[in-house]
């Protein structure tokens, strides 16, 4: 599904229902490792007595990792690319995705900062009137990185068979 290297970095989330949907996506659309900086999903784990499932095995193997600054895991050969509502954006549809690359989604609260989108290789938006739920948009990026490629396997595996390993063991249905 991916060539190269992705990676997708969180500033400051807040919600561990969130921050674990977004490892889901990661998991489905074969995501490298998950980042995030700031203080409020830790701190929002430890007060939430009910603790989200990240237990789905499609993203057991993806790292999330706390970080100081979002852009030290910037490797040289990865392109920043921002998603954030920003006057000047590139539109979602009028985007080429980079191989390799940092993913940076802003809080739904806030902004992704200035610093931040100074050293973005390319900043782009989801064309949608009012803001989507992080979760919503990481799946909404990852899917268009998905769609536009010109790969048709995803981790070597075609068609039927792709369906047969991803869906649900009560979903038994066919075409006919």
């Amino acid at each position: 599904m991916k060539q190269g290297k992705v990676c997708i970095g969180l500033v400051n989330p807040k919600s561990p229902d969130n921050v674990a949907s977004v490892m889901r996506a990661a998991g489905n659309f074969s995501v490298d490792g998950v980042f995030y900086t700031g203080s409020r999903y830790p701190r929002a784990l430890r007060l939430n007595t009910r603790q989200p499932d990240m237990s789905r095995k499609v993203s057991d193997n993806i790292p999330l990792a706390e970080v100081n600054d979002i852009l030290d895991i910037v490797s040289d050969k990865m392109e920043i690319v921002c998603i954030e509502f920003a006057e000047n954006a590139i539109t979602l549809p009028a985007y080429e995705h980079p191989d390799n690359v940092l993913y940076i989604f802003g809080p739904e609260d806030g902004t992704i900062s200035q610093h931040v989108i100074d050293r973005a290789d390319a900043v782009v938006y989801v064309p949608t009137i009012g803001c989507m739920n992080l979760a919503a948009t990481v799946n909404v990026v990852l899917y268009d990185r998905l769609a536009k490629s010109q790969q048709d396997l995803i981790n070597g595996v075609k068609d039927n068979d792709l369906i047969r390993q991803s869906r649900d063991t009560n979903n038994c249905l066919k075409v006919r």
